[in-house]
């Protein structure tokens, strides 16, 4: 899931301007649009996209381009310059869910307890992640060659995607029953389910006191001979919290 706006980049990069069916005006234009999709790396799309507004301000394609500059930002790392372009995203495609999608998981994943800040980001990221699942129930499917199914089935992961990002605003917060909900709800929905999802619903389980419950997943999750190195540390740390916990009962 971590990786659904990349990979269905197709799909979310025009969902919400599906029925406007952009146009280039000219062959330059074209090229231009042609060369933010052709780019091989995050910097080199960022690069091209700033081209493409800069020498086509006009351009049908702000919405889309302004979405790729800040998933590749996404991609770098880069939250600060990932807010500016998914802003600007917005400021074009008001009812962009990707954009909404990145800027809730940023804040939500970015908010630290002690933050000073930390209400107001906490906010900024209910926001974008709820107002992804109020857009996401009149998203069209965006192209033909796309089966109902498939669309059916990235809807799903991109709600659950916002579900996750509530779930650890909720951790922040340490309401650990509210986290618990929306964790498992993202669990619940998405068509194909993300492992770090599971891991996270653990510790929120830790957090609640709910050591049998963590230990019952992570074991599931830790069975996976194929599992990810950086989610088996995460997931063993947990287990081992979940078992300490445990024993002081």
């Amino acid at each position: 899931m971590k990786n659904l706006i990349m990979t269905l980049a197709a799909i979310a990069l025009s969902a919400s301007v599906a029925l406007a069916q952009p146009k280039v005006k000219s062959k330059k234009e074209a090229e231009a649009v042609q060369a933010v999709f052709n780019a091989a790396t995050p910097d080199a799309r960022i690069a091209a996209v700033e081209s493409l507004l800069q020498n086509f301000a006009d351009t049908e394609f702000k919405a889309i381009a302004l979405q790729v500059a800040a998933a590749s930002a996404q991609e770098k790392n880069d939250f600060e310059k990932m807010v500016i372009y998914g802003e600007r995203t917005l400021e074009a495609d008001p009812k962009n869910f990707s954009a909404m999608l990145m800027l809730g998981s940023g804040y939500a994943q970015r908010t630290r307890e002690h933050d000073l800040d930390k209400e107001e980001k906490l906010k900024t990221a209910e926001k974008y992640s709820n107002g992804a699942l109020e857009a996401l129930k009149t998203a069209v499917k965006p192209r033909p060659d796309i089966t109902d199914e498939q669309w059916e089935g990235a809807k799903k992961d991109f709600a659950a995607q916002a579900h996750e990002a509530l779930g650890m605003v909720a951790i922040t917060r340490k309401k650990y029953p509210e986290a618990i909900e929306h964790f498992k709800t993202a669990m619940a929905t998405a068509a194909t389910p993300d492992v770090t999802t599971k891991v996270r619903l653990a510790a929120a389980y830790n957090s609640d006191a709910k050591w049998d419950d963590a230990l019952k997943l992570l074991d599931e999750v830790l069975a996976d001979a194929n599992l990810n190195p950086a989610v088996r540390q995460f997931a063993g740390q947990e287990k081992l919290k979940a078992a300490m916990g445990k024993a002081k009962k």
